[in-house]
């Protein structure tokens, strides 16, 4: 009896004894009772007398203006299925499909918006869209009677995020239409059918599941947008909802009750579409091709004017990408009273919108100069802008680096108990995030956590001074636990169960095996992961604007607060140009990432193995041709 306990009492055992424990704690701590609080908080409610009305919240939901942000929120979502599909669509068909020149150039332009995304994004459109910005001035030169203040509200956000969106086509239906068989392309053209009758009937089905899976995805990106609403003044839930959550019953009726329903209403649209989608993954769909599976090529055009027309919308298309791109650029070189008047200036360039430091004079009221000691700063030369760096990228590393040391281990677990329910419910537990939208569990971390009654955390208030960024931290590993799940989950089928057995008959227990034999095999997987995660999260903004903390400023928010007080008391004179030089310091890291996992990191071993032959090679010459000139100066 006593051998039987000291087997089971082994360091797998117990290792994975810790980690069902600690999981589950932070599964009730920090993914269910906070959203349950939430819930509960609705029905909660204190009319004026005292009292406790249960439905207080949803008469005033049914009888006020709240269904409008609802209608809004439901509005640009269907707008951006269907515009988001047709640009999203046409622009993989140009670069992969249709033999198009200059594809190769024209696709770089359609991948921008992989390496600038939200407020980086919005604020690049606003330059030169706004009622200041540069193309707007120009046309209001044209035509005097124009109204400048005409990118603003539904239309704004709608042409802004139709192009931000289709990043997602670029990656998942492009990789999608370049599997497809050529030679069902090249039977039906055989038969003949012309290009377009073999793209409508041959192509295009086979990609259903794939932009069935992307429609979903852009509804609910509508659906809980807040970036572009935010900033471009339209109404929706997400932007209220964090309006309501910094309000109080002194300005407001119950705000926060309001704040949770609108929240709950989110999270309803989110379950229900995610149902949709799995359902229609469940019933499968399956395409027949040869045994032999050819390459697809690109089609030609044989009509001339589709031909010329099909090339005007690709290079529309391209200008419209790039163009906030290289403003951007350019005008990061450019002094801050060109960048204030929007006036490219090519006589003068400059880097203090990076690394400079200058003094600010101006008038006052009184009629009396004064000077701002550094008010005129670069991104890398300001405080506050340091800091913010600093606290993202901190924040943002810790918590890609823990959602896939969980992910990691959780699917250890889950592939050594595929046919028992623990490992199916410690699966569908880390996939609960998906079902509810970002903005639900920031909201509910806020409102839950900021209390000293809270007895699992210590009853520590998580809200209060630095103790916010010990929350942002698990708000952005939870958040990011379904896609890493997804992501590591399938690295670790390419795993030969044979080498597993072999470590097994070796002798080496469970740790051992997974920590000397998987993890190095799954590792260049986890490493993407984490560099997406991290840059994803670098530059977000929609979490930060929630919990709204002066010790949780993110770097999105230090540059979207300096803009928005610009020039106010001499301070921050040029925010501007400070934020035109961090929306390309943004796309420099993310592009360095971008590379590192589609670049790099999607190398097979045979081309890795190239790689460090040829360095190795380069290296030799170097130190060869080093040393022939030493002997040469010694001689």
């Amino acid at each position: 009896m006593k051998n039987s306990k000291a087997g089971i009492l082994t360091p797998d055992y117990l290792f994975r004894m810790v980690g069902l424990c600690l999981f589950a704690y932070l599964f009730f701590g920090f993914m269910l009772m906070p959203c349950l609080n939430t819930l509960t908080s609705i029905f909660n409610t204190t009319n004026a007398a005292g009292q406790r009305d249960a439905f207080a919240v949803i008469r005033f939901f049914l009888a006020g203006n709240m269904k409008s942000y609802v209608w809004n929120s439901l509005k640009l979502a269907v707008a951006l299925v269907i515009t988001v599909n047709i640009v999203g669509i046409s622009i993989v068909l140009l670069t992969e499909y249709f033999d198009i020149k200059g594809a190769k150039i024209l696709r770089l332009g359609y991948m921008t918006t992989m390496i600038y995304s939200g407020v980086a994004l919005v604020t690049g459109y606003m330059f030169l869209y706004a009622g200041d910005g540069i193309i707007t001035k120009m046309l209001a030169e044209t035509f005097p009677d124009m109204k400048t203040n005409w990118f603003s509200g539904y239309n704004a956000v709608l042409f802004t995020m139709t192009f931000a969106c289709t990043s997602n086509h670029m990656l998942f239906l492009r990789n999608a239409i370049r599997g497809i068989d050529y030679n069902t392309v090249e039977a039906a053209r055989n038969m003949g059918a012309n290009p377009f009758k073999v793209l409508w009937k041959v192509v295009l089905p086979t990609l259903i599941p794939t932009l069935f899976s992307l429609t979903v995805m852009t509804f609910i990106t509508g659906l809980c947008a807040m970036s572009a609403p935010t900033l471009l003044g339209y109404d929706s839930i997400n932007p209220e909802i964090v309006r309501l959550a910094g309000s109080s019953t002194a300005d407001e009726a119950f705000p926060q009750a309001r704040a949770a329903l609108l929240s709950i209403i989110l999270a309803m649209f989110t379950i229900i579409l995610l149902t949709i989608l799995s359902s229609y993954e469940r019933k499968g769909h399956y395409l027949s091709v040869s045994k032999t599976k050819a390459k697809l090529q690109k089609q030609k055009i044989n009509n001339p004017i589709a031909n010329i027309l099909a090339h005007i919308y690709a290079y529309v298309l391209f200008i419209i990408y790039m163009t906030p791109v290289v403003m951007i650029i350019v005008f990061s070189f450019q002094t801050y009273a060109a960048v204030r008047m929007r006036k490219l200036d090519l006589s003068q360039w400059t880097l203090v919108n990076y690394f400079g430091k200058q003094d600010y004079s101006y008038l006052t009221s009184r009629g009396t100069y004064k000077t701002r000691e550094g008010s005129i700063s670069g991104v890398f030369s300001n405080e506050a802008t340091l800091g913010g760096i600093k606290l993202s990228f901190l924040l943002s590393a810790i918590a890609a680096a823990l959602a896939c040391v969980i992910v990691v281990i959780a699917c250890n677990y889950i592939f050594n108990k595929k046919n028992k329910k623990s490992g199916v419910v410690l699966e569908y537990a880390l996939l609960f995030p998906w079902l509810l939208p970002t903005i639900l569990i920031c909201y509910s971390y806020r409102t839950f956590f900021n209390s000293n009654n809270v007895w699992y955390v210590g009853n520590q208030n998580l809200y209060f001074a630095q103790n916010v960024r010990l929350l942002l931290i698990m708000a952005y590993t939870v958040t990011k636990l379904p896609f890493s799940l997804r992501m590591v989950k399938a690295s670790f089928y390419s795993i030969d169960e044979e080498l597993e057995d072999a470590a097994k008959n070796l002798g080496a227990g469970g740790l051992y095996t997974f920590l000397r034999v998987k993890l190095p095999i799954i590792l260049p997987s986890v490493l993407a992961v984490f560099a997406l995660n991290f840059n994803s999260l670098f530059t977000e903004y929609d979490m930060s604007a929630t919990f709204a903390s002066t010790y949780g400023t993110s770097y999105a928010m230090v540059i979207q607060s300096m803009c928005r007080e610009e020039g106010l008391y001499g301070y921050n004179i040029n925010a501007s140009g400070r934020r035109c030089a961090s929306t390309v310091f943004i796309m420099i890291v993310s592009g360095i990432i971008l590379y590192l996992v589609y670049g790099v990191g999607a190398r097979d071993l045979s081309e890795r193995l190239m790689a460090k032959k040829r360095r190795k090679q380069f290296m030799y010459k170097v130190t060869h041709l080093f040393s022939r000139k030493q002997e040469a100066v010694e001689g």
